[in-house]
């Protein structure tokens, strides 16, 4: 687990985002100018995780004023199921302490089940529906938010994920 590494992401990173977009999403994925736009709004973040110099997980989001939108946040097939998303959504919040960001959004597909316990692990709770979000089959998106990360509850749910992953990183560094 020590090879992994948190990058922010730029243009050397597009090509292996794509290929797990493809990977993840088939032909209804976000396409390289829309990832080049990315990296060129002021608002959006983008952490890029790297294991030997490739891209392997990303995570997407906009800062705006105190809130945080994911945007995408996805792992590659074959480093799924290695808590790796968490590394990611880590990085993310990470990131939300410094710039005094209180809350964080997203949509999820209803469907993705996986993702959705990620995010309630997370303390992320469905707040509402967007009915037919998803172009590709009209399918239904949950709207989760995060409760205020900087109240104490959050703070000590955040720390403990945080160790957990640190004592299972440790635990396969063997």
């Amino acid at each position: 687990m020590q090879n992994f590494e948190i990058q922010k992401m730029d243009q050397k990173h597009i090509d292996d985002i794509l290929q797990i977009e493809e990977l993840c999403y088939g032909a209804h994925h976000w396409s390289k100018d829309s990832f080049l736009t990315e990296l060129n709004n002021k608002i959006s973040s983008y952490n890029c995780l790297m294991y030997e110099d490739k891209c392997v997980g990303y995570i997407g989001f906009w800062k705006i004023i105190e809130e945080a939108h994911i945007t995408n946040l996805s792992v590659h097939p074959n480093f799924q199921n290695k808590k790796l998303a968490q590394k990611l959504l880590l990085s993310m919040i990470d990131e939300c302490y410094k710039e005094k960001i209180k809350f964080i959004t997203l949509e999820v597909r209803v469907s993705n089940k996986k993702a959705i316990a990620l995010y309630e692990k997370f303390g992320f709770k469905s707040l509402g529906v967007r009915r037919k979000y998803y172009q590709d089959n009209n399918e239904d998106a949950l709207i989760m938010w995060s409760e205020n990360i900087f109240d104490k509850k959050y703070k000590e749910l955040y720390d403990r994920i945080r160790e957990n992953l640190k004592q299972y990183e440790l635990n396969n560094d063997k």
